[in-house]
């Protein structure tokens, strides 16, 4: 087999690399320690070594009780979770008149709350992307239970894009005139009809897909919008490595996992919903936290106004101070250095991978998605080929990775684009009009790439970037 000819360096006028480098020593100076090259961080995202020690810090160095009280103690917990839906709007460039936080465990539970909650009806459509997230993918269970339609826009093209056309067609538009195309030229805030109008439905897509690490456009917010419909934004493998401004783009739901961006803490995940958005939801139930009032006999019960009314029981009052300090360490370093960074690394393994052949000139792998650097995040995801073009089984490259201290994303994706059927690709990576019968993706190593150096015969490791996806 043939090495391909990358030097494992990424230049310092790039990216930063230098200033990078030194926060890697200091915060994720475990990998190296171990022999660990982590390449799993759409999974997660590594903790900084400071934001553990400082959360360990608050905790022991103050008092905080559960927040549904007026105690001291309950009071301090209260002021922490103001501060953290402050900086999470902040962060975001929301408008808190606008936008509210709720907290969640994760951006699944943020998912939960908005499917079990929006007004589906039989004449409502819920339309998603082929490259949803399974999570997202398990809101048509509750569409379905309440009638309502539900619609797929299918990937297609070698980058494994929306097609657009299909998209414009799944989100027929209520008549109100002319401006309702999809695409550039609509305003940035939301268009609606008149005052009162029941959404036709809702559009669910990802920011930035988790298995091809497609950016689809974040003008289609608007677009729906304009259409009738709310827009959910699965931002979870966007924001680790990307500036999303919800002062410019206006989605009615964005669900957000926060150790996906800084690692630590787990277990938290947020909502950030437009108030008039989350007005229209309809809980089927309450809980503890969730209400201000409740009468056993008379089977009564009056919900919270704000965002309490969303988060169930008591929130998780001890880590959602870490996201303050999450974003905080996240702002200092500056997403635009992160992006940049991110973008670099992408790039030399995409041109490293073209790179690759066995002996006899055939490739030894096979990429699924953007082959270069437009529009595409940090998750690259391919099939290794033995020398006969086979797909090599995952389980061995589990296997053999893992041996090298190598944590990679194999096996099935969390993601549906991998409709099951026959390998559209001939052995030397050319389009064949009939495919034989076989399983394609079978293995896919997708790595947001955080390399310091090239990891032969010399330890590698991973400092901030965002995620990795899995097969799908």
């Amino acid at each position: 087999m043939d090495k391909a000819q990358t030097t494992g360096h990424i230049p310092e006028g790039e990216a930063h690399a230098g200033d990078l480098a030194d926060l890697r020593d200091e915060d994720f100076d475990y990998l190296d320690a171990g022999g660990h090259t982590y390449l799993d961080h759409t999974g997660a995202g590594l903790p900084p070594t400071s934001l553990v020690r400082g959360s360990a810090a608050r905790i022991t160095g103050g008092l905080f009780g559960n927040p549904h009280s007026e105690s001291p103690a309950s009071r301090a917990s209260g002021e922490l979770l103001s501060q953290a839906r402050r900086a999470v709007l902040r962060h975001f460039n929301a408008d808190p008149a606008e936008y509210a936080v709720i907290f969640t465990a994760n951006a699944t539970g943020a998912l939960r709350l908005v499917g079990e909650a929006y007004p589906f009806t039989r004449r409502s459509r819920l339309v998603m992307s082929l490259d949803n997230h399974n999570s997202v993918n398990g809101l048509r269970e509750y569409a379905r239970s309440r009638g309502a339609t539900t619609a797929y826009v299918p990937v297609s093209g070698p980058g494994l894009r929306m097609d657009e056309q299909r998209l414009r067609a799944a989100l027929p538009a209520r008549e109100r005139g002319p401006g309702l195309g999809l695409g550039l030229g609509l305003g940035p805030g939301p268009r609606r009809g008149r005052a009162g109008d029941r959404p036709h439905g809702l559009l669910a897509y990802p920011a930035q897909s988790n298995f091809t690490g497609v950016q689809h456009p974040l003008t289609w917010i608007a677009a729906a919008q304009a259409r009738g419909y709310d827009v959910l934004l699965d931002a979870a493998a966007y924001v680790p490595a990307n500036t999303l401004d919800l002062s410019r783009y206006h989605p009615d739901f964005t669900v957000v996992s926060w150790y996906k961006v800084f690692g630590h803490p787990t277990g938290v995940g947020s909502l950030i919903a437009r108030r008039d958005a989350l007005a229209r939801l309809r809980r089927p139930w309450f809980s503890g936290g969730t209400i201000y009032a409740v009468s056993a006999q008379a089977q009564w019960h009056v919900l919270a106004d704000d965002e309490a009314a969303f988060e169930d029981g008591t929130v998780n009052f001890l880590s959602v101070p870490d996201v303050t300090a999450g974003l905080e360490w996240i702002d200092n370093i500056g997403m635009d250095r992160v992006h940049a960074h991110v973008t670099a690394l992408t790039g030399q393994l995409l041109a490293g991978l073209r790179q690759l052949r066995h002996s006899d000139g055939s490739p030894m792998v096979r990429m699924y998605g953007p082959v270069d650097l437009v529009a595409r995040g940090g998750t690259v995801a391919l099939n290794l080929l033995g020398a006969d073009g086979r797909v090599i089984d995952e389980r061995v490259v589990t296997r053999d990775s893992a041996r090298r201290g190598i944590s990679l994303r194999t096996g099935a994706s969390a993601t549906r684009a991998r409709a099951r059927r026959p390998s559209p690709w001939h052995r030397d990576g050319s389009a064949r009009p009939h495919a034989a019968k076989s399983r394609p993706w079978r293995s896919t190593w997708s790595c947001c790439v955080c390399r310091r150096r090239a990891r032969s015969g010399s330890r590698s490791a991973c400092r901030r970037s965002p995620g990795t996806s899995r097969r799908s």
